[in-house]
């Protein structure tokens, strides 16, 4: 047993990639289908989207590199 217990790094990278990748998608989605049915949307809709969005790419991009890179050299 590692470190950090029984990780399963591989299935952790993909996991935290493609829960990023979705909070990115329902963020720009949000914002696209906000605009594109109601015209406007408020300032703080317009916020919400925005930090799902950078919510999003954070998760997506640091995701690969704390579990498939860091951890995985730390044990």
């Amino acid at each position: 047993m590692g470190r950090y217990g029984s990780l399963n790094y591989a299935r952790l990278t993909k996991t935290g990639f493609l829960l990023g990748l979705g909070v990115f998608a329902l963020g720009a989605g949000g914002e696209l289908a906000g605009n594109a049915f109601y015209g406007g949307l408020p300032g703080w809709e317009h916020t919400l989207f925005f930090y799902a969005e950078v919510l999003g790419l954070l998760i997506g991009f640091f995701s690969p590199w704390v579990f498939g890179i860091v951890l995985p050299l730390t044990e």
